[in-house]
């Protein structure tokens, strides 16, 4: 089973197999948002997923 790469681009897996993904609700209009808003947007959030989901978008990876 192939890995869906365009799921896979959307997300950070890291050494400890947590899935980091974006925080939603911030694409644009970010310029009025206070300073503190636009930088937590950066940071991401863990993605939660279930292992059935995992193994159907994410095989050979965890």
């Amino acid at each position: 089973m192939k890995t869906n790469k365009s799921f896979l681009k959307r997300l950070k897996i890291t050494k400890n197999g947590k899935i980091i993904g974006r925080k939603p609700g911030l694409n644009h209009f970010n310029a009025k948002a206070s300073r503190r808003k636009q930088l937590a947007g950066k940071r991401g959030q863990e993605f939660v997923m279930t292992g059935k989901e995992k193994s159907r978008f994410l095989p050979g990876l965890l």
